[in-house]
């Protein structure tokens, strides 16, 4: 018998991204190697729905409505260069020994590629009704919206978030997965 498509959803746990290296049609997506996305806090997803109506004698004599956007909202605790590089482009240099170490995050105009990734977020063990499960949001192919909420906070801590549109897969036409495990995973 399968497992109930219904659950509670709380919290998440961990979110990962991962730069997307291929997209043959026909053929599986392929992804370079999962970047944690620090101090997860919060992935929200949205979309848009056009709806076209069709009227003749003074009536509706049909509608049809189509999805034309999805979105993902991510805010996360920590600043990460890493995810920087996977979401928005830009170069990360390490440079210095001991106490003299340093590392740079710059973005300029020619490398500034808003590479397209994916980002899988997962709830904890528990996060849903099946005891000892969790769930995974999958969206599989993501392009910055807009440039990420970066900076300073005057005696607060400062939150960074970024938005992404979401499109469709080439190899398998999917945008966004939503999957129950009877048993938690992690993210691979």
């Amino acid at each position: 018998m399968p497992i109930s498509r219904v659950t509670k959803v709380y919290a998440i746990q961990d979110a990962k991204i991962s730069a997307l290296t291929a997209d043959p049609s026909g053929g599986p997506a392929v992804y370079g190697t999962p970047i944690d996305v620090p101090g997860i806090k919060s992935i929200e997803i949205s979309g848009d729905v056009e709806v076209k109506s069709l009227r003749g004698d003074n009536t509706l004599l049909a509608s049809n409505s189509a999805v034309t956007n999805v979105q993902a909202s991510v805010s996360h605790a920590k600043l990460s260069l890493d995810v920087l590089v996977a979401i928005l482009g830009g170069t990360v240099t390490d440079s210095g020994t001991g106490s003299t170490e340093v590392s740079t995050w710059d973005l300029s105009g020619t490398n500034a590629t808003l590479p397209p990734f994916k980002l899988e977020g997962v709830t904890p063990a528990g996060g849903v009704d099946l005891v000892g499960g969790d769930m995974h949001v999958v969206l599989h192919k993501l392009t910055l919206a807009s440039f990420p909420d970066l900076g300073f906070s005057e005696e607060d801590y400062r939150i960074a978030s970024f938005t992404a549109n979401a499109e469709p897969l080439i190899a398998n036409g999917k945008w966004v997965s939503i999957v129950l495990n009877e048993t938690a995973a992690v993210i691979a």
